[in-house]
């Protein structure tokens, strides 16, 4: 202590003093004993400075505090760090409900209004189809139809979830919303468990009524119409399907748990494995059944060459994962209510 001290300076033993020091040190051990067991918590030293030839005589003394060394590994002050920790943990609560409470996620009238659009359009579709199966007595033809549609939706989903993922920008015409919100999906893949149904499907909807009501209103064959109704209903619908395989089980119907694992729909645990690097598998997310052979067969990483050599441009995939695919999960202690 001697050699941290002047040598014209005293040390005033005072039972406040020493309380002080005591209280700071108590708390301070307390509050950062989870933080750390390696680090020593410094003690603060008051001193008193005071001559020898005035200290009879002075009532008043100056208390100073030891500055902090200059290597700042192992000295910290426990009550800045837990200030700091408190701040940073805050902000980061904020910005996470922030999130949650995002107007986008919310649904609008508009929204609603082309899911009525597109629902209609797709029953319309069925109706047709049923009728006219029902008066030509032919079922076969509309039952294969609707085989073929439901299989060929999920191959579909894939194609155009693998073509969002690897190529374009927000600023691709036609598909940039589609390709921004699917970039985004990647560093916050919860956050489509919070998009309300209508905002959620709305776009592919929008999508489904422009397309499907022409045909709807030029033919009149029960097999086509059986086709292009469950086609586009699962399309329209592979977005909530999508929204399932990002739920928890306990928070999922019981129906849907039931198709998940029967493998009509995009199970869970298949489509994680889109969500880890190098994200380039999983891309159906209908049933996902085409997920295996496509991957097996290496069918989108024969598509990127081709695309690489035709075009010169490179898919996402070929890169390392940045920021913006660096997944950011849910802090847990926010209710599911906010």
């Amino acid at each position: 202590m001697s050699s941290i001290l002047p040598q014209n300076h005293a040390i005033i033993s005072s039972q406040r003093v020493f309380d002080k020091i005591g209280t700071i040190q108590k708390r301070s051990s307390h509050q950062v004993k989870s933080t750390s067991r390696h680090f020593l918590l410094p003690a603060r030293v008051y001193c008193v400075s005071s001559s020898s030839s005035s200290s009879s005589s002075s009532n008043c003394a100056t208390i100073a505090t030891k500055p902090p060394p200059v290597t700042e590994p192992l000295a910290y002050d426990p009550l800045t760090l837990i200030t700091k920790t408190k701040t940073s943990t805050a902000t980061t609560t904020s910005s996470t409900r922030n999130v949650l409470n995002d107007p986008s996620l919310k649904s609008t009238w508009g929204h609603r209004a082309w899911m009525v659009s597109g629902c209609t359009t797709v029953l319309i579709s069925l109706a047709k189809s049923a009728s006219g199966a029902i008066d030509s007595h032919m079922w076969t033809g509309p039952l294969i139809a609707v085989c073929i549609g439901y299989v060929l939706s999920d191959l579909a989903s894939g194609i155009y979830h693998w073509g969002i993922d690897n190529y374009g920008s927000a600023k691709t015409p036609v598909f940039g919303s589609q390709i921004d919100a699917f970039q985004g999906h990647h560093k916050w893949p919860w956050t489509i468990t919070r998009r309300e149904f209508a905002n959620n499907l709305h776009a592919l909807a929008r999508a489904v009524t422009f397309t499907v009501l022409p045909i709807n209103l030029l033919c009149n064959d029960a097999t086509t119409l059986a086709f292009v109704g469950v086609f586009s209903g699962c399309i329209m619908f592979s977005q909530q399907f999508h929204s399932w395989a990002h739920g928890t089980k306990s928070k999922l119907p019981s129906i849907v748990l039931a198709l998940q694992d029967a493998g009509i729909l995009v199970s869970r645990s298949q489509h994680s494995a889109h969500h880890r690097p190098p994200y380039n598998n999983n891309y159906c997310i209908v049933s996902g059944a085409w997920n295996e052979y496509l991957d097996r067969a290496k069918v989108f990483e024969l598509l990127e060459m081709i695309f690489f050599f035709k075009f010169g441009v490179r898919p996402r995939s070929w890169s390392e994962p940045n920021s913006e695919w660096t997944e950011e999960t849910e802090i847990q202690s926010i209710p599911a209510s906010h």
